[in-house]
């Protein structure tokens, strides 16, 4: 693989260093050009106002975006909404609320004119690209996996606050992004799957930021030799990369599939111009990729599997060292005890699931590698999830699936659980291996506070299936050397047409919406004032930091409609105490805006206000709003769930302080939640976690469009100076900030 250090031409299919047409005509000629202009309201190209042509969410996120959007004056979804139930599908925790949050999700779908996929029917990906994408098109989606790239669309994944915009009729504000080519050549060898390639690409940009907020587009004479499934499965894994979205190729393949799912019409040919300039370039031979795995907790952490093979020791001891990073001492991660005395590597359990994993293709060369075996009656087990109830049914007519569960393979229905750990959690201390999406800590459900702790891999179906069929000791796929049998697929219209509710776009404004009792309005949510007073509730340190450290998946999620309970669990598993602290810091603003005494209600806040006050003397409780903030270095990798940031915010957070941000998505789920993204330049830290920071006419300097300002840190009776910066804000960025939050602005300015 080759990353090109600056910018190369596509001159009729192939690279060149220069061309004739000047590079500002020649950006003109990509594919993501030619979408976002076609989507783009605005009356220039270098600051974008995109208007998609669908969304999609599922149901840990749109509870809130519609509940925002009734706030705010939705009275009909404007564009096709596509509510999927693929997360809290099993209704197992939390007693009625799950099953609470589908009936509010189907009475929403009647009443504003969306459509509604019952729990099981498919994961929210996968109904996207059977039923929705297109080429040309653009879709918005409360999941950071939104990725249809591979059929021509242009998709992204976002925080909630940014479907409430579309559904409103804003539009997504965004200056043009880079765009990157991932040039393909060759030709994938047996047993190499597309996650094997995603990971490839995956553990060479990622540390590097080389795509992060880019559009990656596939080109290249590679291309027409990957299967659609292998192109939408390499396609959803380039969320890992932090990409802001990907878009390929489209030819006679990407014709079929869409024809084979009733939408031929729905086809666009897609190519680059005769010439197209790309910011960067990543070169990759397929024939040259080799079986992956992304070892324990990042799909970053990438080494071909022969490699972990041949030194399991160092790699397993590498692994460790890294979970001491994220979990210090509060667990025992021992992954060197699967190592046996010679030198191979037991796994404890086997996933192929979700929007990645769960595609037809996957399943049925996995069913390929273990016909007529067996995974064992040991400790190892292996579940498969198809993707929708189309692929489900049509494994069960083509014997796929009677072949696996003849081998002690579980088949479950589609749900996408473990990918977020609300489905087969694993034993304390056990190594998973998992084509899903992420495998970051704790996201397959374990529980540091209570003292647990498991790890996952990630690999392609194919080394999985090897694996099982070696008994569960770590295998790559080119050790089968049989053949794969590749069967047509046949999609079955009548599964959605007999379940699936789609109001094609009428509105029924006489339906009721349905609540349940954990679904509550948001709390109100302050102006920002002229002053901040912040005081550090947590300090992290960790390279990166993820939303799902920030706000945990898994069982939480069934508390996802309910704003306070579930900022209960904010920072749980990564610090335990921030919830009290943030809590305590609150109460002193909670005074502050009721007319009470502050100081009664935070004792500590008399001293600091003594200390500012003999150098401000303008400083006041009517000026000077009281909250928390959290330092991390690179908060934000993984999930688009808004609530990552809204959590903070319930609790009293006015802003985050970090080095940078890991992705757009979770900078603007700040901003949408009224929160403040400072950026502190890399270097000793000014404050400590439990110092208050001072932070004197913010109200003005974003008023003013100040991007730098001063910040104090009040410490011993001094206050220590320092610099802080904001990065750039759009004018309604700005307002959203100073309004409190997103709802608070469509308050005051409308919704049009």
């Amino acid at each position: 693989m080759k990353l090109h250090e600056g910018g190369v031409y596509l001159v009729n299919g192939k690279l060149q260093a220069d061309s004739p047409l000047l590079k500002e005509e020649a950006k003109k000629g990509t594919l993501a050009y030619r979408i976002l202009k076609a989507h783009n309201t605005s009356d220039n190209m270098e600051d974008l106002k995109l208007k998609f042509d669908a969304l999609t969410s599922h149901d840990i996120t749109y509870v809130g975006i519609i509940q925002t959007a009734r706030a705010s004056g939705l009275e009909k979804f404007p564009l096709p909404y596509i509510l999927t139930n693929c997360h809290n599908s099993l209704c197992a925790v939390g007693g009625t609320i799950n099953e609470d949050d589908h009936m509010f999700g189907l009475t929403a779908a009647q009443k504003y004119g969306g459509v509604y996929v019952p729990p099981m029917q498919a994961v929210i990906h996968q109904y996207a690209r059977e039923m929705v994408a297109g080429g040309g098109k653009m879709i918005l989606g409360s999941d950071s996996h939104t990725r249809y790239g591979a059929l021509g669309t242009m998709a992204m994944g976002e925080g909630g606050p940014e479907l409430v915009k579309q559904l409103l009729e804003r539009t997504y504000d965004i200056r043009m992004p880079g765009v990157v080519a991932v040039y393909l050549t060759g030709e994938a060898a047996p047993g190499v799957g597309p996650q094997d390639i995603a990971l490839a690409i995956i553990g060479e940009v990622f540390k590097n930021g080389y795509v992060k907020n880019k559009v990656m587009e596939f080109v290249g004479p590679g291309v027409r030799n990957l299967s659609m499934d292998y192109r939408i499965g390499v396609d959803v894994m380039t969320t890992e990369t932090t990409c802001l979205s990907s878009i390929w190729e489209t030819d006679e393949k990407t014709e079929e599939y869409l024809s084979i799912h009733g939408r031929q019409q729905d086809y666009l040919q897609l190519k680059p111009a005769e010439t197209a300039y790309y910011d960067g370039c990543i070169e990759l031979d397929l024939s040259q990729v080799v079986p992956m795995i992304a070892m324990p907790y990042h799909p970053s952490n990438v080494y071909p599997i022969d490699e972990v093979l041949a030194r399991p020791y160092e790699v397993m001891k590498e692994a460790e060292e890294r979970a001491r990073v994220s979990f210090g001492d509060r667990v025992r991660v021992n992954l060197t005890e699967k190592i046996d005395q010679n030198g191979q590597i037991h796994v404890d359990q086997g996933i192929i699931a979700g929007c990645a994993g769960g595609g037809f293709e996957n399943i049925c060369d996995a069913a390929d590698i273990l016909r007529g075996g067996s995974i064992g009656n040991g400790r190892f087990s292996l579940n498969v999830y198809p993707a929708s109830t189309p692929i489900y049914n049509q494994l069960i007519r083509n014997g796929v699936f009677a072949d696996l569960t003849e081998t002690g393979a579980v088949i479950k229905p589609a749900f996408c659980g473990p990918c977020f750990g609300a489905g087969d959690t694993p034993a304390n201390n056990a190594f998973s291996i998992r084509h899903s999406t992420r495998n970051f800590p704790n996201r397959e459900g374990s529980k540091i506070q209570e003292g647990q702790i498991s790890s996952v891999a990630l690999m392609d179906a194919r080394s999985i299936a090897a694996t099982a069929a070696n008994g569960g000791i770590l295998t790559s796929a080119q050790n089968y050397s049989g053949d794969y049998t590749k069967p047509a697929y046949f999609f079955d219209t009548k599964i959605y047409k007999n379940r699936v509710f789609d109001s094609h776009g009428q509105a029924d404004p006489a339906v009721e919406l349905q609540f349940g009792p954990n679904i509550k309005d948001w709390p109100r949510m302050p102006a920002l004032p002229e002053n901040l007073l912040l005081k550090v509730v947590s300090e992290i340190h960790d390279p990166v930091t993820t939303t799902d450290e920030l706000i945990p998946s898994g069982e939480t999620s069934s508390y996802r409609s309910n704003p306070l309970r579930l900022a209960e669990f904010a920072l749980s598993r990564k610090d335990p105490a921030y919830v009290d602290r943030a809590k305590d810091v609150q109460a002193g603003e909670k005074a502050r805006e009721e007319g009470e005494a502050v100081f009664a209600a935070l004792p500590e806040a008399e001293g600091v206000f003594a200390t500012i006050g003999s150098r401000f003397l303008d400083v006041s409780f009517d000026n000077t709003g009281i909250g928390s903030t959290i330092f991390a270095v690179k908060p934000g990798d993984g999930s688009a769930r808004e609530q990552a940031a809204s959590c903070q915010k319930v609790l009293g957070g006015w802003a985050n302080i970090a080095h940078d941000y890991a992705t757009k998505r979770y900078r603007s789920n700040l901003i949408n939640w009224g929160m403040l993204p400072f950026v502190l330049p890399q270097g000793d830290l000014p404050f400590a976690n439990g110092d208050y920071i001072f932070v004197p006419g913010i109200r003005t300097a974003l008023e003013s469009r100040v991007s730098s300002l001063s910040a104090f840190a009040v410490k011993g009776g001094q206050l220590v100076e320092f610099t802080m910066t904001l990065g750039d804000l759009t004018d309604d960025e700005r307002e959203i900030i100073r309004d409190g939050c997103l709802i608070n602005y469509y308050r005051t300015h409308g919704t049009r």
